[in-house]
């Protein structure tokens, strides 16, 4: 079975990143899982600035994002208007899934908006969703 090589992702509340990972790694759909808390984390990664200036060895452009919305000082559709900025080479084959625990549907309608955004799911995730996303974009 294909494997995404690396999947990035970004929420705020370190429980919920370890628990995601610990899903993906059961799921044995990602060769890496890296997590970060904020968004300026998240873009910091991809543009290999901050702390990630000159590991881009160590740190590998993600195939799959996954992007909670609410965040504090960077929500996910604040990241997302950031993101449509960085060069496109940044942006690499990255497939955006947003992730909420929101049940306001103003939040899906606008991520199905952005072009970035392939997918919109509800936390947490499963070993089942991961399995399907990976059926989805890697066949």
């Amino acid at each position: 079975m294909k494997k995404f090589n690396t999947i990035l992702l970004i929420d705020d509340d370190d429980a919920t990143n370890e628990y995601h990972e610990i899903i993906i790694n059961l799921a044995k759909v990602a060769n890496n899982v890296h997590a970060v808390t904020s968004g300026q984390d998240g873009l910091d990664y991809l543009t290999s600035k901050g702390f990630y200036n000159g590991k881009e060895n160590s740190y590998p452009q993600p195939d799959l994002i996954f992007l909670d919305i609410n965040m504090p000082a960077m929500n996910g559709f604040e990241f997302m208007e950031e993101y449509g900025k960085i060069d496109e080479d940044q942006k690499g084959r990255h497939i955006v899934v947003m992730l909420t625990s929101s049940l306001n549907p103003d939040d899906k309608d606008r991520a199905g908006q952005n072009n970035y955004i392939k997918d919109y799911m509800d936390k947490p995730l499963t070993k089942a969703m991961v399995i399907e996303l990976r059926e989805k974009y890697l066949p």
